[in-house]
């Protein structure tokens, strides 16, 4: 007699191992010791920022409230972060197609370091390079961008004379986040499937075109959950933003003048050791801000990187 489906089933069975159970459940406990630890930290910004949001207008910082207080380093933060993003997200993905495909095998490897190493130096070395050596050089080419460029809301001036301007601190976070995005992508193109890269080799395509057919497709996500990476770095970024930045206060798109937003990462570490009462309470409710920032982030990199299909491979 032959045997049974379900018997069938039952003989392909393979017995499920005390380590493989063990690690089963160790991932699932770190999973929800994940969540339990995002909640608390939720938690704790909320019950930390309640007093300062229902307390009144005039004991917040600045006698105007909350929102008043909070919108212009949501502002600076958004504004650096963003424009961070901006230039170094094309600029890596550039770097890794260059180091996957273009450089020689050994280049390739130094650059492959080098990046790597970029991406562990500490944010306060950043900082103190962008206040001692970018800062001074910024200041003539500010000066030309006021006088020829002064139309365009974001070189308006007039110039600071320092050279710690929004624009300085863009560059460096710039330069921050470039070698993590660079990193993630370049993994991402080496795991594109040889075979597809042959194909489009072998119907006639030249080197340009066949990236624009399978890394690039492949890599999409990767670069999408790069990007957001980075942006996560720059949106937090704290003594490299607190060093470079001549804070002034207000709302405004001027990238080159003396007048800089802080940043709310900024704002909590140079206010937080002097502050007391209600004003602890409002960098915390700024803190709370940041946080739900960050987490809207990474949902909708979450939510855009889900709505693409995996790109299947080669079989």
């Amino acid at each position: 007699m032959f045997p049974s489906t379900a018997e069938r089933s039952q003989a392909r069975k393979v017995p499920q191992r005390p380590g493989d159970r063990i690690f089963a459940g160790a991932s699932t406990a770190a999973g929800v010791l994940i969540l339990i630890v995002l909640a608390g930290v939720a938690a704790f910004l909320l019950v930390e920022a309640w007093p300062s949001l229902t307390a009144p207008a005039e004991e917040i910082p600045g006698g105007e409230g909350i929102a008043v207080y909070v919108w212009p380093l949501l502002f600076g933060t958004l504004l650096s972060a963003m424009f961070a993003l901006l230039l170094a997200a094309p600029l890596a993905v550039a770097i890794a197609l260059f180091v996957t495909y273009y450089a020689p095998r050994r280049l390739s490897q130094a650059l492959g370091y080098l990046i790597d190493l970029l991406a562990a130096v500490p944010s306060i070395i950043y900082g103190l390079w962008g206040f001692t050596q970018l800062a001074p050089l910024t200041v003539e080419p500010t000066t030309w961008l006021s006088e020829n460029l002064g139309f365009i809301p974001f070189f308006a001036g007039p110039p600071s004379a320092t050279g710690r301007t929004m624009l300085v601190a863009i560059l460096v976070l710039a330069v921050m986040i470039l070698p993590i995005i660079t990193a993630v992508v370049r993994e991402a193109f080496r795991q594109t499937p040889r075979l597809h890269e042959e194909a489009s080799l072998a119907l006639g395509a030249t080197r340009w075109e066949m990236i624009k057919m399978a890394p690039l497709p492949f890599g999409r996500s990767s670069i999408i959950g790069a990007s957001m990476l980075g942006l996560g770095r720059a949106l937090g970024e704290t003594m490299a933003v607190a060093i470079v930045l001549s804070v002034s206060g207000g709302v405004t798109f001027n990238l080159i003048g003396t007048g800089n937003p802080s940043t709310i990462a900024a704002n909590i570490a140079l206010q937080f050791p002097e502050s007391t009462g209600i004003a602890v309470n409002t960098l915390i409710a700024s803190g709370l801000v940041l946080f739900a920032l960050t987490l809207v982030v990474n949902m909708a990199a979450r939510a855009v990187i889900e709505r693409r299909k995996e790109f299947s491979g080669a079989n």
